[in-house]
């Protein structure tokens, strides 16, 4: 079953995190990702830049916005998919991901993604 996790952040209060701190956070998400590759769960992990765009219909035209996240205070930072064995199995890496544990603001959301049959449970 496949998971995607959205990494949700707080661009003021990361930015703010002093340097050391923040050396810390990526090298323990450097170690986390590391063991999902190891394991085989891991199948594909990236960084978003900087905002998104929306695509929209507006009077029949698509319009193009700044993304949906623009007056947020926390905005999707990053994303992870796992290929695990069970969603207790995708909670426990949830439960598991570095960045929670620094008082950064943001949190993680757990999606399960579908296959062309419906839902991979």
């Amino acid at each position: 079953m496949k998971y995607l996790m959205l990494i949700y952040g707080n661009e003021q209060i990361w930015g703010s995190l002093p340097a050391d701190d923040l050396a810390t956070l990526i090298g323990e998400v450097d170690a986390f990702n590391k063991a999902l590759r190891a394991s085989g769960e891991l199948v594909d992990s990236q960084g978003l830049d900087t905002r998104p765009r929306a695509v929209r219909v507006v009077d029949d035209t698509p319009v193009v916005t700044d993304g949906p996240y623009l007056e947020a205070k926390e905005y999707v930072g990053s994303y992870f998919v796992v290929d695990v064995s069970s969603e207790q199995r995708a909670l426990e890496i949830a439960r598991s991901y570095p960045g929670l544990r620094f008082d950064a603001g943001g949190g993680l959301e757990i999606w399960p993604l579908m296959t062309a049959s419906g839902p991979d449970r």
